[in-house]
């Protein structure tokens, strides 16, 4: 009922710049707005387990893992039902699969599990040389 779709991944240097998008659809009438959805985001590095980066909460609550914070920045168009990761100062160790997820939850960040979330997209390849 939910679909979430990644975009805006790609292969850039060390110190630059990429946004990432998820884009929101949901199917069903009968399910809750895009409103209703906290929305994260993970990565997962080759042969690394997939970690936490970024989360945005209903009322706009940010959250982000220390790797990232003051680099990374969290939003959401609710108008258009996305999502953004806008990622600046990049280094070799962002590079990675970068997937969004969402759930019905008023309130989410890191402390959460993966399996709180029903909602995933296909991921999108952000690779950073140096």
């Amino acid at each position: 009922q939910v679909q979430l779709v990644e975009s805006g991944g790609g292969s850039v240097q060390s110190g630059g710049s990429l946004r990432l998008s998820c884009a929101t659809s949901i199917a069903s009438i009968y399910t809750y707005s895009y409103s209703y959805l906290c929305m994260i985001w993970y990565r997962q590095a080759p042969g690394k387990e997939r970690e936490f980066v970024s989360s945005i909460s209903t009322d706009g609550t940010t959250s982000y893992a220390n790797s990232v914070k003051g680099r990374f920045t969290i939003s959401r168009d609710k108008h258009k039902n996305i999502l953004y990761l806008q990622m600046n100062s990049l280094k070799p160790e962002d590079t990675a699969m970068y997937y969004c997820a969402a759930e019905y939850l008023a309130y989410c960040s890191g402390g959460y599990q993966e399996a709180d979330f029903r909602y995933w997209g296909q991921g999108t390849q952000v690779s950073v040389s140096s």
